[in-house]
């Protein structure tokens, strides 16, 4: 069962769960975007959003997705969407550009700016992280 701030509006997972507290639509965050990349964030929503147990939350500056911790964010840019999710080991192979080893795992990013740019990999990429935490 999730639980909704009162202050927010942001559904969290427990009452305890640490948060950015501020009202932010998600109208707000893809203001003035380009019809690729909000097609590009339809499909990525349209994916994670139907797992079990999902809550998407927004931020001032990202679209966060969590399970029982947050295990992907996708923060818009003006011509890229910027994609982080975690891994159990390292990924160090195109299209990640960064990878950092944080917290006993290693948090990994990625930037499209095109629905050609999705790949299945992808996906897999995001459930593992999605499993992971």
């Amino acid at each position: 069962m999730s639980y909704i701030c009162p202050k927010c509006d942001r559904e969290l997972v427990s009452e305890s769960q640490s948060h950015y507290c501020a009202k932010v639509s998600l109208d707000d965050l893809l203001k003035g975007k380009s019809d690729e990349l909000l097609l590009l964030f339809d499909k990525l929503l349209a994916e994670v959003a139907d797992w079990p147990d999902v809550l998407v939350g927004t931020t001032p500056n990202c679209i966060t997705f969590v399970h029982r911790q947050t295990f992907f964010v996708i923060r818009p840019m003006q011509k890229q969407l910027d994609l982080k999710f975690y891994s159990a080991k390292p990924i160090e192979t195109p299209p990640v550009i960064k990878t950092i080893a944080t917290a006993g795992r290693y948090q990994n990013n990625i930037r499209l700016s095109n629905v050609n740019e999705l790949r299945p990999q992808l996906f897999g990429w995001i459930r593992d992280s999605y499993d992971l935490l």
